[in-house]
């Protein structure tokens, strides 16, 4: 019973070591580029951005396999520079670069798939098993939504970047965002709650639309 006991804390502390955000900086033609890494045991997600200008450069991710705390053999999912770089796949080496800038984790911390829509007709529902995917990665203070195809490849927007929670509310600060950087530094507060799987996400986007979305965990 007490080797059980061992095996399931250093299981535990070895998911915990693994959750982590990241950042590193790289210049390209004079401009500085901000990376930033959300990492799971076993999903990986690298965004870059400028700062200075609020532009979005590219994103990718995927599930990925490592034997190695600092390699990680990433499968893409999605790439936003697909059709330049034809990138399906890639190893990425964590070094000293990488500066974790993990917050502390809150309870809504993981993947989610868009389930569904809550419209005056009742709840409207996704087939999560469809190639069309728009996911939302939470992760210890931070947050992306991605939209992409697996089987198409095709890319349809990101945005992401720093979220709390206080009390019923869910409070998003964005980063960055590919469709259009002037909402960059906007704050957006909505309502929510967890019904088992299902996260339920009430409020008003970044255009000041009304929205009630149903986000479930990707399992």
């Amino acid at each position: 019973m007490k080797h059980i006991y061992i095996f399931i804390i250093i299981s535990f502390f070895s998911t915990d070591l693994f959750s982590q955000v990241y950042s590193f900086y790289s210049e390209n033609q004079g401009e500085r580029i901000s990376h930033r890494i959300l990492l799971d045991n076993n999903y990986l997600i690298e965004t870059q951005f400028t700062e200075d200008s609020n532009k979005f450069i590219l994103t990718r991710g995927g599930f990925y396999n490592s034997n190695d705390k600092d390699i990680f053999d990433v499968s893409f999912e999605f790439n936003s520079n697909f059709e330049n770089d034809q990138l399906k796949s890639m190893i990425i080496v964590k070094n000293k670069s990488w500066k974790n800038i993990s917050k502390s984790k809150i309870a809504l911390d993981g993947k989610w798939l868009m389930g569904g829509r809550v419209t005056d007709n009742g709840e409207r529902r996704r087939d999560l098993n469809r190639p069309r995917k728009t996911m939302k990665f939470l992760l210890n203070g931070y947050f992306q939504w991605t939209a992409f195809n697996v089987e198409t490849f095709k890319f349809s927007g990101s945005g992401g970047g720093s979220y709390e929670i206080e009390e019923e509310n869910y409070i998003e600060k964005i980063d960055f965002f590919s469709r259009d950087n002037s909402k960059v530094g906007m704050k957006l507060k909505f309502n929510f709650i967890e019904k088992g799987n299902d996260w339920y996400h009430k409020g008003f986007s970044s255009k000041g639309n009304p929205f009630h979305e149903i986000w479930t965990i990707r399992k």
